[in-house]
C-alpha cells in the first residue's frame, strides 16, 4: 500500500512553533485594502494560533509521516 501524502494546500498555509502549536495567517489582506483601517491591516498582518476546534483536522492533514 502507497505511503499516504501531507496536504498540499494545508503544507502551504500553516506552520508548526517550537511548542507544536500550529500558526496560520488572516484572511482579507490580499486586495480591497482601500476601504480598510491602517489599524485592521497591521492586525491582519500577524500570525494567530489555529483555533481547538480545527486543530484534530489541521493536524491529520500535516502530520502524516511525522
Amino acid at each position: 500500500m502507497p505511503k499516504m501524502k501531507t496536504h498540499s494546500g494545508a503544507k502551504k498555509r500553516f506552520s508548526f512553533t517550537g511548542t507544536g502549536k500550529i500558526k496560520r495567517k488572516h484572511a482579507y489582506k490580499s486586495h480591497i485594502l482601500t476601504k480598510k483601517s491602517i489599524k485592521r491591516k497591521r492586525n491582519l498582518t500577524k500570525t494567530s494560533m489555529i483555533d481547538k476546534s480545527d486543530l484534530g483536522r489541521v493536524k491529520a492533514m500535516l502530520t502524516v509521516g511525522k
